[in-house]
């Protein structure tokens, strides 16, 4: 009996590890539409040359056209052409349940936006949370979208992570595991008749799926596009990996303690189903149980949590805090990260021209859409999660509402000074200038809760 060589059972190894390796990508383009189904409006779909085009009509909901089959880990990709301002997008992990409003498509989204925004390759939690990854937290991929070209998507959801990419450009790198499965969907989005995009079309082509062996075939994220998670009360491996901490384990108070007491408050803040909850009392400034504060100190970091209000509440969020500055009555003192609700609590009226409405540093600079000129506070209401992001580097301060800018200043500059001169906080030394202090979470008397509480050092 002859036996192969080593040589040609190594090379036998390789042409055969090399054939098992191959992707086995699926088209879900075929010779008709029978594979998808269409669901909400009334915008027509047509099939001709392999190229699906979706034509947009007024007065009518968002038009979605849905694969039959469910995906949950996959990689998708497909070309797209756009050369109008419609807006459109493709839908992963999504559902069309009777149960949940009346029927209407809900799940991840991938925004095409030709528009001036330009927010292409980010994530919309359509009819359920909205924006979970916008753009602004990645400028660089603003122009990867190009308008009159064929341009070639990347979408990646593996588990609880979602990276999408567009012409080779990371855009999106999403952590968030609310849905591990769901249709595929080709958005037309609904207009009116004074958009003038009557007719307008989006079209696909060239969309394949690959299912099996999707690890051996993902592309490697971009470190400088930063994450956004939405892990309840859960680091993820890249905020682990990128110095991130729980500043709340979700489940006892350790690490915090009343901002005028030496122990936790005994009563008055509730720690159940990882949430973190100041009760209501008489909607007074730390009349109740009193402010709760982080018993390290900070000085550069990046701070993320999620609050919840109930309606007419007020609370703040609050840095840079030394306890000692304010021992008599009223809440402790440092700068503020508004909490309210702008429509019911009278404070949104006080201060000077809105800023002591929700985002705003306390009574010194009010909050306005910095990431979209033109565009209004994202606060997305009474009784819904909101994202709350705070960065402090080098003196450069910025308050970040669901994930666009509302703040930025500068605490040692010469603006905030005179700032701080004609506000409440004139009186206390060194405000806001301290070298570090402690994070705070307001008592005003009013129901909130608070959940996934993180830090990032930068010193």
């Amino acid at each position: 009996m002859t036996y192969p060589t080593p040589w040609l059972l190594f090379l036998f190894t390789v042409l055969t590890n090399a054939i098992f390796a191959q992707p086995n990508w699926q088209s879900l383009i075929q010779k008709d539409l029978n594979n998808w189904e269409q669901v909400g409006g009334k915008a027509s779909y047509s099939l001709k040359d392999k190229v699906i085009t979706g034509k947009a009509v007024p007065n009518s909901p968002n038009s979605f056209l849905v694969t039959k089959e469910t995906y949950s880990d996959f990689i998708l990709e497909f070309e797209i052409f756009v050369n109008t301002p419609l807006n459109s997008g493709v839908q992963i992990r999504s559902n069309v349940n009777p149960a949940y409003r009346n029927g209407v498509m809900h799940g991840y989204q991938v925004e095409i936006d030709p528009t001036a925004r330009a927010w292409s390759g980010g994530i919309y939690d359509e009819q359920r949370r909205g924006w979970l990854y916008p753009i602004s937290r990645n400028a660089s991929a603003a122009s990867a979208l190009k308008s009159g070209e064929w341009n070639m998507v990347r979408i990646q959801a593996i588990g609880s992570s979602i990276n999408t990419w567009i012409n080779g450009v990371q855009c999106a790198r999403l952590t968030d595991n609310l849905t591990a499965s769901g249709k595929i969907g080709l958005q037309v989005h609904s207009i009116d008749d004074s958009s003038g995009l009557d007719g307008a079309q989006v079209k696909w082509k060239n969309i394949r799926i690959l299912t099996s062996h999707i690890k051996d075939h993902q592309w490697i994220s971009n470190p400088q596009v930063p994450e956004i998670s939405f892990l309840i009360n859960e680091l993820s491996d890249w905020e682990k990996r990128n110095g991130s901490r729980l500043l709340w384990d979700g489940k006892t108070s350790m690490g915090w303690r009343g901002a005028k007491l030496k122990t936790f408050p005994a009563k008055g803040w509730q720690i159940a189903d990882g949430e973190l909850s100041v009760l209501k009392t008489d909607g007074g400034e730390a009349t109740g149980p009193g402010d709760i504060m982080t018993t390290d100190n900070f000085s550069d970091f990046e701070l993320s949590l999620e609050f919840r209000i109930t309606r007419g509440a007020n609370s703040g969020i609050k840095y840079f805090v030394d306890p000692m500055l304010n021992q008599g009555a009223g809440s402790a003192i440092g700068c503020e990260f508004q909490i309210l609700d702008d429509a019911l609590h009278p404070d949104a009226k006080m201060g000077v021209s809105g800023n002591r409405t929700i985002g705003s540093l306390y009574d010194l600079i009010a909050a306005k859409n910095l990431s979209v000129p033109g565009r209004s506070k994202q606060f997305k209401g009474v009784g819904q999660w909101n994202h709350v992001r705070i960065l402090s580097k080098g003196g450069r301060v910025e308050h970040w509402l669901n994930n666009e800018k509302v703040v930025e200043y500068d605490r040692f500059s010469q603006t905030f000074s005179a700032l701080v001169a004609y506000s409440k906080y004139a009186k206390w030394e060194n405000f806001g200038r301290l070298p570090a202090g402690s994070i705070l979470l307001q008592d005003h008397g009013d129901e909130v809760s608070y959940r996934s509480i993180k830090i990032r050092e930068l010193n």
